[in-house]
């Protein structure tokens, strides 16, 4: 049975066919838009009139987040800034040291166990700059017998008490990259990318753990729906390659009340880890047996450095604006081109964790080289947050074909702290230059980086186009880009650098039938007001799917 949808207003994002007042749809794809008379000629069909007063899109692709955005609202949030969970509630932010210390005491009070380790996410001292930086002093205050564990918002840092470094026998004496210490060079609790945090196991895993499990998945979905997302990356799954987890992923996203495809990214093997390049990319090729219409495995990402406002993504000179040393390299750059080759040379799409400008020269001249050895043509290499690309480095990116995935949201959530702390004013303005990816021609998405900030295609658009500050500044008003630009840098842009944008990412025949229903039109409003548009659900596959809430 044909249905067609009438709209207040379709937007296509297909230039050739730009706008429509209706959708027609049949199996769960799309026959074509345009006028009701026009549609009609396809046959028989059903009138649906839901949505006659919003506007029809696209659905949002977010082509950066990852499941720690479900896993994460499962464990006690301590962010900076309020999160709505899938259900609709929301968790309140934390805004002092105090308010910090009492709601861990109020989650210590409600653990029977006296053993049971306190694990806590969404912590970030970076918006605290008259504190002192949170220690295991700090946390000590909570308990000095309970192991606990704050899970910092980016992920690359996290800060323990005296008693959590106990339990896992982690002492001074211990030379790893990473680990905290203060004047004495006694271990002062804070733990700085993977290395380092995993050593603190019992409170590490808690967070590992519980990304894979159903109720994440559940509410993964859940908040895809609400921001009108109906494609969403897991860009950094880990245990891909373990029939557990696979199996978890299938049934989920077999189910038709899931209401969001799923494009898998695996973490790639890290310089130092056991294992062979070479039968690792095997494996994730071996997925691709398993693609549903639902769950695609189209790459590998690869984590090259850390965090900007953590100070530990790799900046080239001058180096951090506080002082701070360069940053913190994770991969050996001789080693690169290497470890990229066994996944490009198997048509393994491949994504790059490159927040620090100097990583990110590392990961151009990688390409560069690896090109030179093994052209293809199309591979839509991706160097994602590239938060500091430069304009030559752009350039580069343009001739090799390389895309780029800007972290727009850093200017909302830390565009202050990196005007006033961490770069700079010069390189503050300079965040996220989509603009100038524009003008130098190469093809960029924007992204949430969920749960680094929530899913909301909406206010990542929102920030693209208005690069506002909390504090009112304005971070670089040339490189502002049109509603437009930032639509399609949530939609067709985002699906294809997943090589996917012959299935998603527009409204055009032939395409799957996925769709975010607005309240209002982000191109016709003002532009500081697309993040406050009211999302109704979602359409995929011609199936509706109401928010929870409105996001």
């Amino acid at each position: 049975m044909i249905t067609i949808y009438q709209a207040a207003k379709v937007i296509t994002m297909n230039p050739s066919n730009p706008e429509a007042t209706h959708v027609a749809v049949r199996d769960g794809i799309i026959l074509g838009a345009g006028s009701l008379q026009e549609l009609a000629g396809w046959g028989d069909y059903e009138l649906d009139t839901s949505f006659s007063d919003k506007v029809i899109l696209p659905g949002f692709v977010e082509a950066h987040a990852h499941l720690m955005a479900g896993g994460m609202m499962l464990l006690p949030y301590m962010g900076y800034f309020d999160r709505v969970r899938g259900d609709g509630s929301v968790a309140p932010g934390i805004k002092s040291y105090e308010a910090l210390i009492n709601a861990l005491k109020a989650e210590e009070r409600k653990l029977s166990d006296p053993h049971e380790p306190l694990v806590a996410v969404g912590f970030d001292p970076i918006y605290f700059p008259d504190e002192a930086r949170l220690s295991r002093h700090h946390l000590d205050q909570v308990s000095a017998t309970r192991p606990i564990y704050v899970h910092h918002a980016s992920g690359h840092l996290s800060t323990v008490n005296s008693a959590m470094l106990a339990a896992n026998n982690v002492t001074r004496d211990l030379q790893v990259d990473g680990l905290g210490r203060d004047a004495d060079g006694e271990l002062d609790g804070e733990l700085r990318e993977p290395p380092a945090m995993s050593l603190c196991r019992t409170g590490f895993s808690v967070v590992q753990k519980i990304n894979n499990t159903d109720q994440a998945v559940i509410e993964f979905g859940a908040q895809a729906c609400n921001a009108g997302i109906t494609t969403c990356t897991d860009l950094g799954g880990v245990s891909l390659l373990v029939p557990k987890t696979l199996d978890m992923w299938r049934k989920h996203t077999d189910r038709e009340d899931f209401p969001v495809r799923v494009a898998q990214y695996n973490l790639g093997i890290m310089p130092g880890d056991s294992g062979d390049c070479e039968s690792f990319a095997d494996g994730l090729l071996g997925l691709r047996q398993y693609e549903t219409e639902k769950l695609r495995f189209p790459g590998v990402k690869f984590i090259l450095d850390g965090s900007i406002q953590g100070f530990s993504a790799l900046l080239n000179e001058p180096g951090y604006f506080s002082g701070s040393d360069h940053g913190q390299l994770l991969v050996v750059p001789d080693q690169l081109k290497d470890m990229l080759k066994s996944f490009h040379t198997r048509g393994i799409n491949i994504h790059m964790h490159c927040n620090g400008n100097l990583t990110q020269e590392l990961a151009i001249d990688a390409v560069d080289k690896l090109l030179r050895e093994a052209p293809w043509f199309n591979h839509r290499h991706t160097l994602t947050h590239a938060q500091l690309t430069t304009q030559a480095q752009l350039r580069k990116m343009a001739r090799l074909g390389l895309c780029a995935n800007f972290f727009s949201n850093h200017l909302w959530y830390w565009g202050d702290q990196h005007y006033n702390i961490t770069v700079g004013p010069e390189r503050a303005n300079q965040l996220e230059p989509c603009a100038s990816a524009l003008r130098e021609g190469v093809s960029f998405a924007v992204h949430s980086d969920a749960g680094v900030t929530p899913l909301g295609s909406l206010h990542t658009m929102w920030c693209a186009v208005n690069r506002v500050t909390p504090s009112g500044r304005v971070l670089g008003e040339y490189e502002k880009i049109s509603a437009y630009e930032a639509l399609k840098a949530v939609t067709i842009n985002a699906a294809f650098q997943m090589h996917l944008d012959d299935e998603i990412g527009s409204i055009e025949a032939g395409k799957k039938a996925d769709f975010a229903i607005l309240e209002e039109d982000p191109l016709a409003v003002d532009p500081m007001h697309i993040r406050d548009i009211r999302v109704w659900g979602t359409v995929l596959a011609g199936r509706k799917f109401e928010a929870a809430s409105a996001t």
